[in-house]
């Protein structure tokens, strides 16, 4: 139980995540795993009263337990009786804290891979909170985020920030701030701080910045876009042109185009909010400078429960890439999923499997040693998986 308070305490990640639902989180389980949730249903409205009926399609999301990680260690019997004491202070802290650390990067990776709208364009430094008033305005323009936000930045950002507040608020809210010198609650949303924020490695047209030019899109059955091809790369063959989870961005002010923007996911009304999306998997260059990206989410022009543009996609728009960069989240309500099953019994070892009621969070711990031999050996482990719904998120982009 030590080590479980270690694992939630130290991690903002794995403590604020939504780790209970559909009692999975009660039941052995093994890597594989996978249990699924409900997400909300999308309607349209007719400006009539003759009804036209849509079908009642059930959105759901998967979260499967892909992720294992252990720490093990061994030691003789005169070490672990001189030590015992000490036991969890020295050699148990120390492994829970390695372990949570690695779970904890892995649960952040959420913030690149589970994100296609972004606040920040990676070269221009997120240090103030008109900045963060921006992020959580473009989140909650979007029209899919309600309640309280939860955000979640990098480390070094968090002095600048600070000193920004103190040169711009009034005196009595300056003191609160000066004397913690954390961002707490601020506009709706709890900040969080980590120096386990994913690094993301743009491909070659991030790199660069080249800007990209719409040749021609391919639609699925819905008539919605699910991939784009873009001429004017910066080099040919090149076969790190575009990586999986880039993200892009729709330029305004191209010529002879009105700005593309988002509808809002409730409502479908247009929004203040560019169109941004992510690619879903590596491109290469074609020897004409061309490359063909795979896109996440869908954009479709057309009037269905899932029209998300203002406007079609037509040649000649043009996007940028971002750049290599560190990102952090926002997100609201309880949008970060982490599932941590019970391990089975580690036969025919000494087994300890704790799981926290509370929080859903498992760890086992077995001991053994070696039949005739002074060793003896220690393994803490776990396995989880997570996910972030990505209409209810936002990446925020640091620059490396």
């Amino acid at each position: 139980m030590s080590g479980l308070a270690y694992l939630q305490n130290l991690n903002c990640f794995i403590h604020q995540a939504n780790t209970k639902f559909k009692n999975f989180e009660n039941l052995v389980a093994n890597l594989g795993d996978t249990v699924t949730f409900d997400l909300p249903p999308r309607m349209t409205t007719t400006n009539s009263l003759v009804a036209v009926f849509q079908s009642a399609d059930q959105r759901v999301q998967s979260l499967t337990v892909s992720q294992s990680e252990n720490v093990a260690y061994s030691f003789t019997a005169q070490q672990f009786l001189f030590n015992v004491q000490d036991y969890m202070q020295k050699f148990g802290k120390a492994a829970i804290e390695e372990l949570g650390a690695k779970i904890e990067a892995n649960v952040a990776q959420n913030c690149v891979t589970n994100t296609y709208r972004f606040y920040g364009n990676g070269l221009t430094a997120i240090n103030s909170y008109q900045q963060l008033a921006q992020a959580l305005a473009q989140l909650r323009n979007y029209g899919s985020a309600k309640g309280m936000a939860k955000g979640f930045l990098q480390d070094t950002a968090i002095p600048n920030i600070i000193n920004s507040g103190l040169a711009q608020f009034a005196e009595k809210r300056n003191d609160m701030t000066a004397n913690s010198w954390e961002l707490g609650q601020f506009s709706r949303c709890d900040w969080y701080t980590s120096n386990l924020l994913p690094v993301h490695t743009a491909g070659t047209e991030g790199q660069t910045q080249t800007l990209l030019t719409v040749v021609s899109t391919t639609l699925d059955a819905n008539n919605a876009v699910i991939a784009i091809t873009f001429s004017g790369t910066h080099a040919a063959n090149d076969p790190n042109s575009v990586l999986q989870y880039d993200k892009f961005q729709f330029q305004d002010g191209v010529a002879g185009f009105s700005n593309l923007r988002f509808l809002t996911f409730t409502g479908h009304l247009p929004s203040a909010v560019p169109v941004q999306f992510q690619a879903t998997a590596q491109a290469a260059s074609t020897g004409g400078s061309q490359v063909t990206v795979s896109i996440f989410p869908a954009l479709q022009a057309a009037p269905t429960n899932d029209q998300n543009l203002t406007a079609a996609i037509q040649p000649g728009m043009q996007v940028l890439v971002l750049p290599s960069h560190r990102a952090g989240v926002l997100y609201t309500g309880d949008a970060l999923y982490l599932a941590m099953p019970k391990l089975p019994e580690e036969v025919p070892f000494p087994t300890s499997n704790d799981h926290d009621p509370d929080t859903g969070v498992s760890i086992r711990q077995y001991f053994g040693s070696l039949f005739g031999q002074n060793q003896r050996g220690m393994v803490h482990d776990c396995i989880w998986g997570s996910t972030l719904v990505p209409e209810y998120s936002m990446a925020v982009i640091f620059p490396l």
